[in-house]
């Protein structure tokens, strides 16, 4: 008769947390927090968000100089496709975009006598979409026109002041039902156009009367809010897509440059607090 054994076997240990090397030191772990902070950050501002502030008042008072911007680079589809479970969509006229400025390549001249000089693709402008890719865009005593078609645009009297900090708003205003925003115009020009006058605008050359200008394929013709104090399309031409950076979204700082003498410490101590988390519109 053959016995059988029974192998008994001892019960494993485990242990739960036991550390499997030296404990980190607290300088260590801030350090390795720093990093993936830092990564998380270059990767957003690299493909989702960037931050631009404005130096000019070329879009008050929709903008004003001082405002400190976050501009939303995902939104927008790349080369005009889409992809149906992404949130991005097509450019739109009157989204307020941020893109490289592209140069004067009809007068480089009004580049380089800038001071300092404006170097093509190195620096941010912020302008609002007014033409789209195939639109023929005319703009003629302060009105724009999309194919002939008058372009719905509240339209105000505004004058800036010698700090820019904001324009001055006077007793003209004409409101379209329709309009999405509002266009400043100087009081000259305005009482010049009502006085029956044409305005002309010095070195413009693109979709001014008589040239009206039809837009290149992904392209776009862009103008700012403060009509008499904007170099746009209207001097430089249009907007390459390739150079579109992103849709403006809101203002998360803003200071008044005129009472900060320009340095970023006044500009901390002379903040604008009521701008502050308004939406770019």
């Amino acid at each position: 008769m053959v016995s059988e054994e029974k192998i008994l076997e001892e019960p494993k240990v485990t242990t739960v947390g036991k550390p499997t090397g030296p404990p980190k030191s607290t300088i260590r772990e801030y350090f390795e927090s720093f990093v993936v902070t830092l990564v998380m950050a270059i990767f957003g501002m690299t493909f989702i968000l960037q931050a631009v502030t404005v130096p000019t008042g070329s879009m008050q008072n929709t903008i004003l100089v001082g405002d400190y911007l976050l501009v939303n680079k995902f939104m927008f589809t790349p080369g005009g496709g889409s992809l149906p479970f992404l949130p991005q969509r097509e450019i739109e006229r009157g989204d307020i975009i941020v893109f490289k400025y592209p140069g004067n390549k009809v007068n480089p001249r009004m580049d380089s006598s800038r001071n300092p000089p404006l170097i093509p693709y190195q620096i941010n402008y912020v302008k609002r979409v007014i033409g789209l890719p195939g639109e023929t865009v005319e703009f003629k005593n302060n009105q724009v026109f999309i194919n002939g078609q008058l372009l719905a645009e509240n339209r105000v009297i505004g004058d800036a002041p010698d700090n820019q900090s904001a324009l001055t708003i006077t007793e003209f205003e004409d409101k379209v039902p329709d309009a999405k925003y509002t266009a400043y115009y100087s009081k000259e020009s305005m009482e010049g156009i009502l006085g029956g006058r044409n305005v002309t605008l010095r070195g413009a050359e693109f979709g001014v009367p008589n040239k009206p200008q039809v837009v290149p394929p992904d392209s776009f013709f862009v103008m700012g809010d403060s009509r008499d104090n904007s170099e746009d399309s209207r001097y430089w031409g249009f907007v390459p897509r390739g150079l579109i950076i992103g849709r403006a979204m809101f203002v998360y700082w803003s200071c008044d440059r005129g009472a900060s003498n320009g340095s970023m410490v006044g500009c901390l101590t002379h903040p604008r607090l009521s701008r502050i988390g308004n939406l770019v519109r």
